[in-house]
């Protein structure tokens, strides 16, 4: 029991030794580094030692265990490095901002004629039409309840104030619904598509 007492404690005074160099050199490596400081034999007492439980207080051990700063410290940098590249992916090309515009109309049928004006226009390059949309309102005092469709516009953020004269000039409604929302990513062919498929 002794002999395996002193085992442990040298094996301690050793590790500690190796962990305050890792500190110092910032080594994230531990396990290799402590076979190269402490040779193979050493090693072995160690992960014996760990098995006895007579390593609790080596004070690289929770560093073992968890692994949570050298591993944050090392993967800082290759975090980075990933992050720049995806930013570069989404960002290559020849895109122009883009917007979705909502619109809503009383039906499909005056939904179908608005869409096709504004396509022909080339003021968006896609008109999706959404049926059974039921809107809750003011109007006039009132609150009033109707039936619509929603007209979702993708075009170039440049085309929104031309888009809105052109809705406002061929709308049904005397206040028509024309809100954008900025696109802040996506399929970079697909927003390419969007900018050749528009005017400038």
């Amino acid at each position: 029991m002794a002999t395996s007492y002193l085992r442990c404690r040298a094996t301690s005074a050793a590790a500690s030794s190796a962990a305050a160099a890792v500190r110092r050199r910032g080594l994230p490596f531990v396990g290799a580094f402590c076979v190269l400081s402490l040779g193979f034999s050493t090693a072995l007492s160690f992960s014996s030692s760990l098995r006895t439980g007579c390593a609790r207080s080596l004070p690289f051990v929770p560093l073992l265990r968890s692994g949570s700063t050298a591993r944050s410290k090392l993967g800082a940098p290759f975090r980075g490095l990933h992050s720049a590249k995806m930013e570069g992916a989404q960002g290559s090309g020849n895109t122009v901002p883009s917007i979705v515009v909502y619109v809503t109309v009383p039906s499909k049928e005056a939904g179908k004629k608005l869409a096709e004006s504004i396509i022909k226009e080339r003021l968006a390059a896609c008109v999706n039409i959404v049926p059974g949309i039921e809107s809750i309102y003011h109007w006039q005092g009132k609150i009033e309840t109707d039936s619509e469709e929603l007209l979702i516009i993708k075009t170039r953020e440049s085309l929104l104030e031309p888009l809105t004269q052109h809705v406002k000039a061929n709308h049904p409604y005397d206040a028509p619904e024309v809100i954008g929302l900025p696109i802040q990513g996506g399929n970079v062919q697909y927003l390419e598509w969007i900018k050749n498929s528009t005017r400038d």
